[in-house]
């Protein structure tokens, strides 16, 4: 099932594919955009992901009845859909320079498109990669247009039925997709762990047949490691530079600082993975010599019974194995054994 993005390996062969979101993280700066940017790759994301819409074509400007966020306790109360999204939006014309300014850093950079327009102006700008929202992942013309692309998608399952995946997995693999992840998402902001249910993850994998990750919007990097322990091959967490800085997205970001240790951590627990092993391995070997084993522990004369006084299970592990205790008590030295002797049946009899 793994695959190639810009010639890095996704797959449970290869490191976690760790994608730092940019979102309205930007705050309407392209300077703060570019300085995520370089704050990312230096903390270890291997990707960055934007957003590719604009207000009107996310939604339409009435500022009222289903088109009010009124919850009270919502991130985004108090506003309009029209209005978060003219807040939110990456502009077009930034793409470029981030892009390229992300590629000179050795990360690979794509989006989220919400409609087909974004689709044509993402394919303008050679990108590697698609990303289909939780939000949109019901979209099935968004989704075959994408998939009519030929480039890999990742796909978060937020919200999705088991039913919805099928139909939406179908439709992106009949309309030419290959390659496919599927993320674990779910759809607050932030979420708790309590209702992250990762242990989907791997029950994804085995349904659909393609790789598989977490779109984490916990704080923190506690459900991202234990995904990795799932077999998740890719991780997506919102960054900032800072949540005090404020912002759309700023909430439930990752900062720099805690995107380096979820990079660092989620490459141990992939390489903790291994194999399925019993047994001392190649690096144990040295260390057998530190179990316990049987020893001389006073001396002991020709003809001399053993005894619990003088042979006991001790470190280091030269003699024989303490299993086998009982059997040589009572038996006789075959001649004059110095304390600290390691017990062999050369010596009994």
């Amino acid at each position: 099932m793994g695959f190639e993005i810009a010639g890095i390996q996704i797959g449970k062969e290869a490191r976690p594919f760790i994608i730092a979101e940019m979102s309205g993280n930007h705050n309407q700066s392209l300077e703060r955009a570019l300085q995520i940017v370089e704050a990312a790759a230096r903390s270890g994301a291997r990707a960055l992901k934007l957003q590719t819409y604009t207000a009107d074509t996310m939604t339409i400007d009435v500022r009222e009845g289903e088109f009010f966020i009124a919850d009270p306790d919502g991130l985004w109360s108090g506003n309009s859909l029209y209005q978060l999204y003219q807040q939110a939006h990456t502009p077009w014309e930034w793409h470029e320079p981030i892009f390229r300014r992300a590629r000179e850093l050795g990360m690979v950079p794509f989006s989220t498109p919400f409609d087909e327009t974004a689709v044509d102006f993402l394919e303008s700008l050679d990108v590697p990669v698609y990303k289909i929202a939780s939000f949109e992942n019901t979209d099935l013309p968004l989704i075959r247009k994408v998939a009519a692309t030929g480039q890999p998608m990742i796909i978060s399952t937020g919200m999705a039925s088991v039913a919805e995946l099928d139909e939406t997995v179908r439709a992106a693999r009949e309309a030419g997709c290959k390659n496919l992840v599927l993320l674990k998402c779910t759809s607050t902001y932030p979420s708790t762990p309590e209702n992250t249910n990762i242990r989907t993850i791997p029950h994804l994998r085995d349904l659909f047949g393609c790789e598989v990750g977490l779109s984490d919007h916990t704080m923190g990097c506690g459900a991202a490691i234990a995904a990795v322990a799932l077999g998740a091959t890719v991780i997506e967490k919102h960054f900032t530079l800072a949540r005090a800085d404020g912002g759309v997205d700023s909430a439930f970001s990752m900062e720099p600082a805690e995107m380096k240790i979820l990079a660092t951590e989620a490459e141990r627990a992939w390489q903790s993975l291994g194999q399925i092993s019993y047994g001392a391995t190649s690096a144990e070997q040295k260390s057998l010599v530190f179990r316990r084993s049987l020893y001389v522990v006073k001396d002991i004369a020709a003809g001399e019974l053993l005894s619990a006084d003088n042979v006991r299970a001790i470190r280091p592990g030269l003699g024989l194995a303490p299993r086998w205790i009982d059997t040589v008590l009572g038996m006789a030295a075959k001649k004059a054994v110095k304390r600290g002797t390691p017990l062999n049946w050369s010596l009994i009899g």
